[in-house]
């Protein structure tokens, strides 16, 4: 098993964490795991992203343009890497802020309205936990006990307090893949 994701969005909202949190958990899992960070020199508001690679053997190059999954917070992000998706592949999708959702059809297209479900759940920042419990609803690559070993390897031990609202993120995300998944 390999799969080989991007995760893109705003800066600010935590994509590269997200990737972050992937391979921190696949290592976990004694898997081989490549980061590879994208950003722009803004802190906030500026465009980012992160390849993250997941997999049972050796990783040849962390350098890729075709991705098994992409993970898009943002137009902007649709519109740079709905082409980037091999097909067959998935693309997920922060529908919130979206105008002009994805078209291709040889791939697998899930929209899920993750800003507003952080909202409700009263704080946007955990808009990246609702898109990776959605991610490993469709492809459940790592155990959920082992991302929240990841989560744990990510956040910063003062904000480990915000590690159960995290995990009911991941939960939520989940739920909304499922809840998707019997409307279509």
């Amino acid at each position: 098993m390999t799969e080989e994701i991007v995760i893109a969005g705003f800066g600010g909202q935590g994509v590269l964490s997200m990737g972050m949190i992937l391979c921190y958990s696949g290592i976990t899992e004694n898997k081989e795991v490549s980061w590879m960070p994208s950003y722009g020199p803004e802190m906030r508001g500026g465009t980012a992203n992160c390849i993250a690679i997941v997999s049972d053997s050796k990783i040849s190059s962390p350098i890729i343009a075709k991705f098994d999954t992409v993970i898009a917070l943002n137009q902007p992000s649709v519109d740079k890497f709905e082409k980037a998706v091999k097909p067959g592949g998935l693309l997920l999708y922060d529908t919130t802020n979206i105008l002009n959702h994805p078209t291709r059809t040889d791939i697998d297209v899930v929209g899920i309205d993750g800003s507003n479900e952080a909202a409700k759940m009263k704080n946007t920042k955990v808009l990246n936990m609702i898109m990776l419990g959605a991610f490993l609803q469709k492809k459940p690559i790592i155990k959920f006990e082992n991302i929240i070993e990841g989560l744990k390897q990510v956040l910063p031990e003062r904000y480990h307090h915000l590690l159960p609202l995290n995990e009911d993120a991941l939960k939520r995300g989940m739920e909304l893949v499922q809840a998707v998944e019997k409307t279509a």
